[in-house]
Parts: structure tokens; sequence; C-alpha cells
């Protein structure tokens, strides 16, 4: 089985597991975080070198207060925890989107996880944090009409791999494969510009009934597909 370098994950469905089990939807989001630590431990046993997370949008702010105070507190407690998972896993960690909004406790966490787990090589995770692929975009567009404006940056010159050093994901390929949990068919708004050549596998199973059986699962369907990258296969001829 051929294993792909970098995996994407849209963790998806915690509020509807819990929900069907008569729980509050903050019990789901603390069942997908361990969650989260488990498939960190299979993503590496697999060989994957690389894995990225959906973990919360720009959109999820739109959620009710308690709900979001509840993901807030998740976080900084996760934040924390990670450091020991990166020392097992030796496992680099980074965050993308836009950091700035969380209060000083997060942001804190976020610098020191990446800071303790920077010279960590095995495998490298990167968590979407108030994330969208629109706003990523914009920043670095910002960044770059701000260069180019100080000299730094001739426009004529501007290429692909130009644009790809402003994203928030500068340095890090383009996922193989993307993965959505609980049975939604769409993006929303995740890894717009490097998900272009990505094959993509949806599942019913939500992210807190996700295991090692289901990502083997999405492996073998990723082994089944032709990736040409526009171009066409030659056909064989007896």
């Amino acid at each position: 089985m051929k294993v792909p370098n970098h995996v994407a994950i849209i963790l998806d469905g915690n509020g509807r597991w819990a929900k069907a089990k008569g729980m509050p939807r903050t019990y789901g989001h603390v069942k997908g975080c361990a969650n989260l630590e488990t498939i960190c431990d299979d993503v590496k046993d697999l060989g994957i070198k690389y894995l990225t997370v959906y973990a919360f949008s720009t959109e999820n702010w739109k959620r009710s207060r308690d709900e979001v105070e509840a993901l807030m507190k998740l976080f900084r407690s996760y934040l924390k925890k990670c450091v020991k998972i990166a020392e097992r896993n030796k496992m680099r960690v980074k965050i993308i989107g836009d950091t700035s909004v969380f209060d000083e406790v997060i942001r804190e966490r976020i610098h020191y996880l990446e800071e303790v787990s920077k010279d960590y090589d095995e495998l490298y995770f990167q968590i979407a944090l108030n994330y969208g692929s629109r706003d990523e975009i914009t920043r670095g567009m910002r960044r770059m009409a701000q260069d180019a404006a100080e000299g730094k940056l001739i426009p004529t010159q501007i290429t692909e791999e130009t644009i790809e050093g402003y994203l928030d994901t500068a340095g890090v390929p383009d996922p193989d494969l993307l993965i959505r949990t609980s049975g939604e068919l769409r993006l929303s708004n995740f890894l717009l510009w490097q998900l272009a050549y990505t094959e993509f596998y949806f599942t019913e199973v939500p992210w807190p009934d996700f295991d090692k059986q289901e990502l083997i699962r999405a492996i073998e369907k990723y082994n089944q597909r032709d990736r040409r990258y526009g171009g066409v296969k030659e056909e064989q001829h007896v």
C-alpha cells in the first residue's frame, strides 16, 4: 500500500455525534480532541510524514457563545498537552490561521508548542485554528503587495512559488489526500490553493469515531486513484 506523504483532515461531526448520544455538543468536541491524539500516533505508525487538520474556522465564531468559550478552553488544554504528544512522536507542530484574535494564554501556548517542537522531524503536524483559506490568501497578498510597494518584489517576476511563500503553509508540500468526516461533501474554505490536485475522500463516520481502520480505508481508496495532474496516461497496447 502506497502511503500518501501529506494527509489533510476536516474534523467534522463532533457536535452531531454528541447530540445523537443525548450529550451536549461540547462533549463531542472533547472526544474529538482526544481522538486527534490517537490519530497522530496512527499517522506516524503508517509512515505519513505530514498531517494537517481543520480544527476551528474563521466562520466558527458564529456558533453560540457557550460553545465558542468551551472550544477556547479545550484549545488551552490541548495546546499544553500537545507538548508531550509532540515529544512522544518527535512531531513538529505549527498552527496555521490568524492567531492574533486569541487570548494571551492561547497565543503563548501556541508559541511555546511551536518553539519546543521546532527541531522534531519525524512527523509535521499543522493545526488550522481561526483558519479560512480566503483569509489566508488575503493576508498573504497584503504582505506581497507591501513587499512590492517597498521594492522587495518585482510584480512581473511573481510565480506560483512566490505566492506559496506568502501562505501560512509555506515550505510544506501540498496534501496528497483530503479526508472529510461526517458525510459533508464540501471544502468549507479549507486549503483552497493547496488542494488543487489533492484526492478527496468523504466518509459518513463522524470524527470521534474515525479510527486507524477508517484511515487505512481512505488510503486504500487513494491508492485506487490515477493521479495524472492534468496529463494523459499513455494507453498500453497489447
